[in-house]
């Protein structure tokens, strides 16, 4: 499975993470460092098992956890429209 950003999506990098916005609807959405760790594995092509090892690499957090929060975030990201599938 792999994932984009919509073309109505744009996003800056801030000091904290990350900032998305959408420009249709006016609402932006912060994303801390781990949080653009999710979403950077994912738009490489990386699938939530594979962010969920970044989290485990990068930070001090558990395989359970990683994988839990991995995947909330994703569903979150798409329900918003900040991320699509886009196949493989």
């Amino acid at each position: 499975m792999a994932f984009s950003l919509p073309g109505d999506i744009t996003w800056a990098e801030t000091e904290y993470g990350m900032v998305l916005l959408d420009e249709v609807r006016g609402r932006y959405w912060n994303l801390n460092p781990t949080g653009v760790t999710v979403l950077r594995t994912l738009l490489e092509k990386g699938d939530v098992n594979d962010a969920a090892e970044a989290l485990v690499r990068d930070y001090a957090v558990d395989r359970a956890t990683a994988g839990h929060d991995a995947g909330e975030l994703l569903a979150v990201l798409c329900s918003a429209g900040l991320l699509r599938e886009t196949g493989r």
